[in-house]
């Protein structure tokens, strides 16, 4: 601690202030400071923090040099190295904690205390802190093929997730080899989130393997559910029917994604099916009139998609009365305008205020991940600019359009990326000179890499 003695005792001189004087500013009892001072006691990060104070310098100011002291240029120890992590993480330190564990992992001393705290980090949304423990956990462990590493993986895996397409695709790809090898009912959270980042980045093939893959687990959890002791800990987030439920869920929207609706209403009436269940406990019905609330809006939903122009007023009903829904409820009426030529314009006067909060901070995104919410946001100004266009209202149809390729191409989705030029290309003579003038701009921005 040569280092952070020294700044003490060149802020007492500077300050004139003697020992008893400044133990009592930092609260620090006088013999505990001296003994610190002399280097005869180690400083604790409770006590770090009241000289820093003490000093009037900013948290966290010593946390540097704290840390090549005492764990990279000393022997460390748990005792110190836990709340050193856990305070670091609170002020953002993400730097600091890198190289004093990347250094700590060497020798595989804390590997168990590290998953630990890294868990603890994650369950308070420190997740920043929580990925860099997880990445030295896994990377430790990588030979060990265990039960704990492939947990490491899954939240790296929750943790990487980003707006981009490429990332995602990555990280699935990364994690997928992991599943087995964790807890059976942890699986069945593991393989949801999978699912769903593959249904984000519509690689539908993907989805609806996995998808069977849930139901056929899940299905085997709740033939074994009535043998386990009752007091035995749940370790799934949801109850075990939700995923046989959602597993069904997603196949029907993967029929529904290629028009197949006789199959998707198929597979609708099978969750349906499955949520009726007896005396369900209060989480259970909350769970229950989730997918009933879906169920209806997907009655509707595929009959809007078949053309039936009636039911247009009873799903606008619908995603009123469910804000989160509205977004991609109004992709839906716009995409069935789109095909079947029907005039919504009085749909779009009745959303205008929740269209006109789309691209702010107020925008409800319950039910989405960023990833998921930033391709419905995509989809909706692309169906937009393609209603308005047929409308022959190109300069609303071309506003709409240049907000969809800056979107898509921001999140470096190449295939949105194209539609959005071709759909340019094809009514291009309709753009004004400002309009002209930001798509130069933002083609400009493109890369090769994004195509």
């Amino acid at each position: 601690m040569s280092n952070i003695r020294s700044y003490i005792e060149s802020h007492l001189k500077n300050k004139g202030y003697k020992l008893q004087q400044f133990s009592e500013i930092a609260d620090i009892n006088v013999g505990t400071l001296s003994a610190i001072i002399k280097g005869t006691r180690l400083i604790s990060m409770n006590q770090l923090d009241q000289i820093t104070s003490a000093m009037d310098l900013e948290q966290g100011y010593f946390c540097d040099m704290y840390g090549v002291e005492c764990f990279i240029e000393s022997a460390p120890h748990w005792r110190r190295l836990e709340p050193f992590i856990y305070r670091c993480a609170e002020l953002g330190k993400l730097d600091i904690i890198q190289q004093v564990i990347t250094h700590v992992t060497d020798d595989q001393s804390y590997i168990d205390e590290l998953f630990d705290v890294a868990e603890s980090l994650y369950s308070k949304s420190m997740n920043e802190a929580a990925l860099i423990l997880y990445e030295c956990v896994a990377d430790s462990e990588k030979y060990q093929h265990s039960e704990r590493l492939a947990l490491c993986q899954y939240r790296i895996f929750l943790l990487h997730k980003t707006q981009s397409k490429l990332d995602n695709l990555n990280a699935a790809v990364k994690f997928e080899p992991y599943i087995d090898k964790l807890n059976e009912e942890v699986q069945l959270d593991a393989i949801k989130d999978l699912a769903n980042v593959y249904c984000a980045i519509h690689l539908w093939d993907k989805v609806d393997a996995w998808s069977r893959e849930l139901e056929r687990k899940a299905e085997f959890q709740l033939t074994i559910l009535s043998r386990r002791r009752k007091y035995k800990k749940r370790l799934t987030v949801y109850p075990l029917f939700t995923y046989a439920a959602y597993a069904n869920l997603m196949i029907s929207t993967v029929y529904e994604t290629g028009r197949e609706y006789d199959k998707a209403i198929k597979y609708m009436q099978k969750y349906m099916r499955i949520i009726e269940i007896e005396n369900p406990t209060q989480e259970d019905q909350e769970i229950i009139d989730l997918f009933k609330k879906w169920g209806e809006g997907n009655r509707l939903l595929y009959q809007l998609m078949l053309g039936q122009e009636n039911v247009i007023d009873s799903y606008m009903d619908y995603i009123e009365n469910n804000p989160s829904e509205i977004l991609a409820g109004l992709v839906n009426i716009l995409q069935s305008a789109n095909q079947y030529s029907f005039n919504i314009d009085y749909a779009l006067i009745r959303f205008e205020n929740q269209i006109k909060l789309i691209n702010t901070d107020m925008h409800n995104k319950s039910g989405y991940n960023d990833q998921m919410f930033n391709r419905v946001h995509q989809e909706f100004y692309y169906e937009l600019a393609r209603y308005q266009m047929k409308k022959r209202n190109y300069s609303f149809g071309m506003d709409a359009l240049l907000i969809c390729l800056e979107l898509s191409s921001s999140s470096k989705d190449d295939l949105m990326c194209i539609k959005c030029l071709d759909l340019y290309g094809e009514y291009r003579s309709e753009a004004d000179e400002t309009q002209m003038k930001k798509y130069k701009n933002i083609i400009e921005k493109l890369s090769t890499p994004t195509f």
